[in-house]
Parts: structure tokens; C-alpha cells; sequence
């Protein structure tokens, strides 16, 4: 009995031996054998995306210089029109209290007539007979004439308020027609439907917009934080939703002076004149995307990004390097720009340095945290 009780204690210090001695080796050795990358020189640019539309850089709206109800239309979106071509025919619709007030002035403008020249009549022939000075026949022949082109302006009023010119046409229409030369993009109206004149007291309906195509500008909002890095003329490089694997060059023509709150954020609105070819058909509305470089370097120090820690404290970037013993210590570091790959080390490495290639997702092992501050 004595015998297997010896025995027993025996296995028991042997295994707890066996077992610190496991628990020693493999917290004192890294399961895994780290890569290491050291400082290159690079080019960094950092870059901005700003989200926005393609659109004519000049887009002219076509209105109706009288109001009445469209008779027809000679034209659909997507054609192309030259300055002057015929765009539609507006039909007048009289305005019931406008046209009574033109008969009445009409009327009104005939009875002075006839007093006129009942008046003018009677002075010549007392001009002929030599009772009355040439003077007093004048000033009578001068009413008269007066009189017959106030009954001509009254005519052509009502026949401008009933057909919508004074040419006399039977049938009450109006030209509409192209004053640039461009594409089609809208037809505001169909046949039958009212328009109203435009005019200084009211915009009036649009019937058609018309745009070159060959003129583009990218449209789109910048944050404030970035806004005054932008300079005009600066280049732009232009992507589309709708158009793969291509690329627009395109400068920065304007930056809007004020911004506009969106969302808790104060947005500028930008515009940039796009470079075209004729390998490609761009038209209006596109989605697209334009990247801006804000800030560039040339020849810096910088590392992988994805190298960078992050202390849990005070947020401040560190890496870890190899020393001379093969470990790893914690170093500080100081920021400069980055592209989103790679970022500019000011301060803190050196171009000899190897930097641990760690793995975000691998547990960190007993004492390591520790002896990442003790090295620190």
C-alpha cells in the first residue's frame, strides 16, 4: 500500500511539473512566427471623393411669349435642333375680360372718329371759304388724323388679344422656336396642354430644354472640413456609374461662396469642366464620382497602414519593432498624410527598422500586453 501511495504522489509532482513546465514554454515562445516589413520611400497623395451628377454645362429652357394651349408639337426628347427651328405651335385662348375691355376701347375710339370727322368737314369748309385761319384747319385735320389711328391701334389690340397677332390670321397660333442649338433633353407640356407667357411678373411654363451634350460639367458638394483645400483649376479625375473601366479628366471651375447645412453638416457645392471624347455618349443625369487630390508628398518616409495600432488609452499610433534580442517593443509614431494604403511617418522609425506585420484577429497571449508597456 505504502508502495502505490508513493506511487501515486510521485506521478502527481511529476505531472504538475510537466504541466508548469508546458504553461512556461509556450507563453515565453510566439505560437506563430511574425513577418516584418521595414519603411519605404514613397509618393503620397491624399485624395477626396466627391459624389455627384453630369450635367449640360448650359441648359436653356424654352418659354412662350403668349399664353393659350399647346396645338402641336414638332419635336421629341433626344432631338437634335439648330437655333430657330420650329419647336411648337401655341394656340391662343382669349382672355374673356381682356377681350371685352379691347371691343369697348374699339367702340369708344369709333364714335371720337366720326365726331372728328364730322369736326374736320366742317372746318374745311369754312377754311374754304376763308372764314377760319389755316391754323384752326390744321389743328381740325390734326384731330381727325389722330382719331383714325387710335381706331387702328384699338383694331390691332383686339386682334392681338382674339388670335394672338396683328397679322390677321384666321386661325390664332404662335411659333415657338429653338434659340440655341442643342439636344432636346425635356418636353415639359404635350398637345392640349395650357401654357402661360412668361413674363416679368411670372416665369411661365416651359415648354422644352435644350442643351449641348459636347459642353459637360461635373456637379457635386465637398464637407467643410475639406472645402478650403480646394483651388480652382486644380484637376479632377471623373468616373461614372454608367460608363466602366473609364476615367474623365476634368478641372475645377467653381466653388460655391456659401455652403448649405445637410444632415449637421455644412456642404459646398462644386463644379468642374469635363474633358470629353467622341469614343462615348454622355448623357445628362449621370451618377459619378470625382477624386480630388487634397495634399501630396513626394519621397517621404511611410508604412503600410495596415501596421498601424492604436493605444487603448489615448488612441495614439504605435508599431512594434524588432530589437536586437528578436523581440518585439512598442514604438510611438508621428502621422503625416495618408493615401488610405499608405501613411507618411514623421517621427518615431527609422528606414532600418523591422515592423511587426501583426493580425487584428489573433488573441493576445499572456504577458505580452504587459511586456509591451514594460518595453515602452
Amino acid at each position: 500500500m505504502k508502495i502505490l501511495k508513493y506511487i501515486s504522489i510521485g506521478l502527481l509532482i511529476f505531472g504538475a511539473v510537466f504541466a508548469t513546465l508546458y504553461f512556461i514554454k509556450t507563453n515565453s515562445k510566439p505560437l506563430v512566427e511574425y513577418k516584418t516589413q521595414s519603411p519605404k520611400t514613397k509618393n503620397i497623395e491624399k485624395k477626396t471623393v466627391v459624389t455627384g451628377t453630369v450635367i449640360p454645362k448650359d441648359e436653356v429652357e424654352i418659354k412662350p411669349q403668349i399664353s393659350g394651349i399647346i396645338e402641336k408639337l414638332f419635336v421629341e426628347e433626344g432631338d437634335l435642333v439648330t437655333n430657330g427651328d420650329l419647336l411648337a405651335i401655341v394656340k391662343v385662348v382669349p382672355n374673356e375680360q381682356s377681350l371685352n375691355t379691347a371691343k369697348g376701347r374699339l367702340s369708344n375710339t369709333l364714335i371720337l372718329l366720326k365726331n372728328a370727322e364730322v369736326e374736320f368737314k366742317r372746318n374745311q369748309s369754312l377754311f374754304d371759304k376763308e372764314i377760319i385761319s389755316q391754323q384752326q384747319f390744321d389743328n381740325a385735320k390734326l384731330s381727325f388724323d389722330q382719331a383714325k389711328q387710335n381706331v387702328k391701334n384699338a383694331r390691332s389690340d383686339l386682334q392681338i388679344i382674339k388670335l394672338g397677332s396683328a397679322g390677321g390670321s384666321s386661325i390664332a397660333n404662335t411659333n415657338i422656336r429653338a434659340t440655341v442649338a442643342g439636344t432636346i433633353l425635356e418636353i415639359s407640356v404635350k398637345e392640349g396642354d395650357q401654357v402661360i407667357e412668361s413674363n416679368t411678373f411670372n416665369a411661365g411654363t416651359t415648354i422644352a430644354s435644350i442643351a449641348d451634350l459636347n459642353k459637360m460639367i461635373f456637379e457635386g458638394k465637398v464637407d467643410e472640413a475639406e472645402v478650403a483645400k480646394l483651388i480652382i483649376g486644380m484637376p479632377l479625375k471623373v468616373s461614372l456609374a454608367a460608363i466602366q473601366d473609364k476615367e474623365f479628366n476634368a478641372e475645377l471651375k467653381f466653388i460655391a461662396p456659401k455652403g448649405n447645412e445637410e444632415q449637421g453638416t455644412v456642404q459646398f457645392i462644386i463644379e468642374g469642366d469635363i474633358y470629353l471624347d467622341n469614343s462615348v455618349f454622355i448623357r445628362a443625369g449621370y451618377s459619378a464620382n470625382a477624386s480630388l487630390v487634397l495634399e501630396k508628398k513626394d519621397s517621404v518616409m511611410a508604412i503600410s497602414e495596415a501596421l498601424l495600432q492604436f493605444d487603448k488609452i489615448t488612441n495614439e499610433p504605435y508599431v512594434e519593432v524588432k530589437n536586437a534580442k528578436g523581440k518585439f517593443e512598442r514604438k510611438d509614431i508621428d502621422l503625416g498624410i495618408s493615401d488610405g494604403i499608405n501613411v507618411e511617418v514623421v517621427k518615431g522609425l527609422s528606414m532600418e527598422d523591422q515592423i511587426k506585420v501583426w493580425n487584428k484577429t489573433e488573441p493576445i497571449k499572456i504577458g505580452e500586453e504587459i511586456n509591451l508597456k514594460t518595453n515602452n
